[in-house]
């Protein structure tokens, strides 16, 4: 069973209709919505994890992008300014998920994008603001 992170970005058209129904009923998709922003009449996003076979990932995707929806791969939202971080370890503190770590043989911060949950814990607790997320 293939993952992907995606985000989604809807316009104003279109934030009304079911895209989470045809992710289930088309595309045997189990989506798990991590993050939604999105108005009637107004451009929206929506982080979403979907599970599923990869060629069904792929044919929605396809879907998506023939109903106006621009999509993308989540990670791509996170950045991590390596110059400004100096692998104190306070984001690896408040990071329940794992998502980072400090490498045990030189203590550099890794990021492993795939336990992200976007939950922007990691952005508060940066006393250098060497971690930023958009969305």
């Amino acid at each position: 069973m293939a993952r992907r992170r995606l985000d989604l970005t809807f316009p104003p058209r279109q934030a009304t209709k079911a895209i989470a129904y045809h992710l289930v009923k088309d595309f045997d998709l189990v989506p798990n919505f991590l993050r939604a922003q999105i108005q009637p009449g107004q451009q929206g996003r929506m982080l979403v994890e979907v599970s599923g076979k990869r060629d069904a990932i792929d044919a929605a995707v396809e879907f998506l992008g023939r109903e106006g929806i621009t999509v993308s791969e989540a990670a791509s939202d996170i950045r991590l300014d390596t110059e400004a971080c100096v692998s104190c370890g306070l984001c690896t503190a408040v990071c329940k998920p794992g998502a980072l770590t400090l490498r045990e043989s030189d203590f550099s911060l890794v990021f492993d994008k795939d336990q992200c949950v976007y939950c922007e814990a990691c952005v508060s607790a940066c006393p250098r603001r060497a971690i930023t997320l958009t969305f």
